[in-house]
């Protein structure tokens, strides 16, 4: 996976609106066939045109090109790789043996990727003698003249010399993968300060080839060796285990890993840099935590839970983690979240922590991340898509991994608060755009790494698990994995394993949820008469572009005592009512009591009602769903008594919700409520909620909370310090200044970006060396704001003082690796217009030189 940061879910959906808001005029056309599966998946037909005068909804996309799976006419049975490095060109000098073998017709040349290499030898290798072939190269696929033809019954192998110039290849990548140079060197000459040299690679999607000559696509699967020829005092990783350490006669080091069982080659990886090496165990086989020296003490309170996941996740599969060894390992600069390398997993360096910042954690970070990754191992590593448009086959469960984790360790609440969040998130990109999960056409395969391959998926299997059951879902996804582990494979795999455990023919879910656009978007209305309840269920979709769903449901009907009838029911048609008995008028019906379905649902229900599901709430969702429909009814005093009793909540972020919809609280007690904050603010045991507690205290006109803000600078929790200064940054006290002083050298990057809004705010030039000394330690993640706070500042600051935060802001402009923060710093920038109307020449260049389609989008509208 690449797994999707967080922190550029609002970036990716404004580029999906700019997409939409492109396509305003109505596109002729018929409606879009539905797609049928029969016994073999169908691939998704693309839009039709539509008739005359039909308006086509901006969410569907234009026609895209089919993009079947890579023929296979060469298989790459196993890679040998000897590597060393030149820093000073950021280059990396192989030489490759690769062991091939025609897959079915006999061959007489080979086509591989390799991309942007200087090709030194080709040879094919033989028992005494290796003998030069001729070969036909245009920078992107060598092609390979045999000797011969060879049969499948024969491998054979080739030697090739070559030199990889990542940095001289066109620029590309993705919202989720930033970069697609495949090879990454990190501060090569060591000066830059605080920043350590590094070596990384990143090869999903087809990258590899950038940095080693390769089929690259997913439905290759190879053994590997690869020897890392490196100065001493470098670590290594890469796949598998480490056979061989040798010091050579100039003081450099090799390393040789092997990995044993086959995987594709997206999924080869090696790193190089200064790391401590934090050692765990699972079952006999080594478990690895590389960090940068200075978070060795903090490794195991980071990484641990991994003995505990390799565990929970092999009893429920039903297959014991499956490779060698389990890594894992922080680099700098990453262009992605994290990515499963096979036994090797690669995360940014925002997962590393101090003992501060561990008090912030929680689960919806490192270890989200953690569980992701490691479940790819089973489904991405072990069974692997066949095709990027088979996609989410990984991505999917890597992401419902974080469902499965949550609810295991932490609770129901806890697993419901992930749902929540990843249906959000997909409804929320589906304003903009509606795919099939599995897309057969398509523009760029980086376009399969969205909330739909992720989120909607997750979401699905979800509904999948609960339609089955428990026992019949994990049984087919052991079927699954262990009929076709170590393939590639396709979606009707997965369907067919269902289908074997279940007995029933599921072709109606896999068609409706996997093969067909969009969601169901429902009215629900109820009322009773003769002791019956008439529930009516409208489905409202564009059903001409999306299907009239099936959708086996649970009722929950309340009539008296606390626990309710629950009825099945299937929605089969557009528009259905269903009579379900009950003895007397109920209190509440609830519509899908579990949560369980992906669909947009709007429930008609008194407030009378909607308080009663406070209270009786069987999910964590039940009871946010209530707070949100009454948020504007906190007058009430019915309501207002509901969020007090949600601010003494046992589950932390029903407590900070309650006081999110508090904010210019204006209903009965105001005292007696502000007091409960207050209290929430200073005692409550989970940082999130004092931080939110801070917020919404700062949103009370009146009230003096000055001495809370103040402590609160002081809290153990940098994220409750963080939130107090963004409050003082607007209304500052007369000791603020010294108080922020105080800690404006703190390593936390979420706390130097708030550090920076205060200053922005309330600074001048005697904090212009600061935001220049602090530039190195803001987290790449955190830059995109603290560029805007830098431009803010310097608007207070004489022109002639301004010339080196010019130069930062521009090179970042022109030059950073992530578009985002490229985006930052082009904002930072343009807060100076005003003064300096000689920028608007630098801005419009820096537009024009821009490559990124997106950053052009977003230039485009300012």
């Amino acid at each position: 996976m690449k797994y999707l940061v967080p922190g550029l879910t609002s970036l990716l959906l404004f580029v999906h609106l700019l997409a939409a808001a492109q396509a305003t005029k109505p596109r002729a056309g018929k409606p879009a066939p539905k797609a049928t599966v029969q016994k073999k998946t169908a691939p998704a037909a693309a839009p039709a045109p539509a008739p005359a005068g039909l308006v086509v909804p901006s969410w569907l996309p234009a026609e895209a090109p089919l993009q079947p799976a890579a023929t296979i006419l060469t298989d790459v049975i196993d890679t040998k790789l000897d590597v060393r490095f030149d820093y000073k060109k950021q280059y990396l000098l192989g030489t490759a043996i690769l062991t091939l073998r025609s897959h079915f017709y006999p061959q007489s040349e080979v086509v591989l990727d390799a991309k942007g290499f200087d090709i030194q030898k080709i040879e094919l290798v033989g028992e005494k003698k290796n003998r030069s072939l001729n070969y036909n190269y245009n920078r992107r696929k060598l092609v390979i003249a045999l000797d011969q033809p060879y049969p499948r019954s024969t491998p054979y192998q080739l030697r090739i010399v070559y030199v990889a110039k990542p940095n001289e290849l066109p620029l590309g990548g993705s919202a989720a993968i930033t970069s697609d140079k495949g090879l990454y060197f990190v501060n090569p000459l060591g000066t830059e300060k605080n920043k350590p040299r590094q070596i990384w690679t990143q090869g999903e999607t087809e990258a590899s080839s950038c940095w080693f000559p390769t089929i690259d696509k997913p439905n290759q699967r190879m053994t590997q060796e690869i020897s890392l020829t490196v100065e001493k005092q470098f670590k290594t990783l890469s796949n598998g285990t480490l056979t061989s350490s040798r010091v050579n006669a100039d003081g450099t080091r090799t390393d040789t890993w092997k990995l044993t069982q086959p995987h594709a080659p997206y999924l080869a990886t090696m790193v190089v840099g200064d790391f401590a090496v934090v050692n765990d165990s699972w079952h006999g086989k080594p478990v690895d935590y590389y960090v940068e020296p200075q978070y060795a003490g903090t490794a195991r309170a980071i990484f641990g839970h991994t003995p505990e996941m390799l565990d929970f996740f092999s009893k429920k599969l039903g297959v014991e983690y499956p490779w060698e060894k389990y890594a894992q390992v922080a680099v700098r600069d990453y262009v992605s979240g994290a990515m499963e390398n096979t036994t090797a997993t690669t995360h940014g360096s925002t997962i590393q922590a101090t003992r501060r910042e561990l008090l912030d954690a929680n689960y919806q970070t490192a270890e989200t991340v953690i569980a992701h990754e490691l479940f790819h191992h089973w489904f991405g590593d072990y069974v692997t898509c066949e095709s990027w448009s088979n996609l989410p086959l990984n991505e999917s469960f890597a992401d419902y991994s974080e469902y499965l984790w949550a609810e295991y360790k932490y609770g129901a609440d806890e697993a419901s608060l992930v749902q929540e969040i990843k249906l959000n998130n997909y409804l929320e990109e589906a304003t903009a755009k509606r795919e099939p999960l599995i897309r057969y056409r398509y523009v760029n395969r980086e376009d399969m790494f969205d909330r739909h391959s992720y989120d909607k998926g997750g979401r699905v299997l979800h509904m999948l698990r609960k339609y089955v059951g428990d026992d019949a879902f994990f049984t087919a996804l052991n079927r699954y994995l262990t009929q076709n582990k170590l393939s590639a494979v396709e979606v009707s795999k997965l369907r067919t394993a269902f289908e074997e455990t279940t007995g029933e023919d599921l072709t109606w879910f896999f068609n409706q949820w996997f093969m067909q656009r969009g969601h169901p978007e429902l009215r629900i209305t109820h009322s009773y008469a003769n002791g019956q309840v008439s529930l009516h269920v409208q489905q409202i979709q564009d059903t001409l572009f999306q299907p009239v769903y099936r959708l086996p449901v649970s009722v929950a009907v309340w009539t008296n005592g606390n626990q309710p009838t629950e009825h099945r029911i299937t929605v089969t048609k557009a528009d259905q009512t269903f009579q379900l008995p009950a003895g007397q008028k109920p209190v509440l019906v609830k519509f899908d009591s579990e949560n369980q379905l992906l669909a947009q649902i709007d429930e008609d229900r008194s407030q009378d009602e909607l308080v009663f599901q406070f209270y009786h709430a069987k999910t964590y969702q039940q009871k946010s769903e209530v707070m949100e429909l009454l948020q504007n009814k906190t007058a009430d005093l019915a309501v207002s008594s509901l969020l007090r009793n949600a601010m003494n909540d046992k589950f932390w972020q029903v407590r900070r919700l309650a006081l999110d919809h508090l904010r210019r609280y204006r209903g009965p007690e105001p005292e007696g409520m502000r007091k409960d904050i207050q209290r929430l603010a200073t005692t409550d045991r989970n940082s999130r909620v004092r931080a939110q507690a801070i917020a919404t205290l700062a949103t009370f006109p009146d009230g003096s909370y000055g001495p809370i803000y103040g402590a609160a600078i002081a809290d153990s929790s940098a994220l409750v310090a963080a939130a107090a200064i963004k409050v003082l940054a607007k209304k500052p006290e007369p000791s603020t200044r010294q108080q922020v002083a105080s800690i404006d050298n703190t390593p936390s990057s979420p706390l130097i970006v708030a550090i920076a809004d205060y200053y922005a705010l309330n600074g001048g030039l005697d904090q212009y060396q600061w935001f220049l000394r602090r530039l190195p330690d803001v987290a790449d993640a955190d830059l995109y704001a603290y560029f805007q706070s830098f431009g803010t500042l310097m608007t207070h600051i004489p022109p002639v003082e301004r010339d080196k935060g010019l130069k930062i802001l521009e090179d970042y402009a022109r030059n950073a690796p992530r578009y985002e923060i490229r985006l930052g710093a082009y904002h930072g920038l343009a807060l100076l217009l005003p003064s300096m109307p000689n920028l608007k020449a630098v801005l419009q260049n820096i537009r024009e030189k821009e490559t990124d389609d997106r950053l052009k989008a977003f230039y485009n509208l300012m």
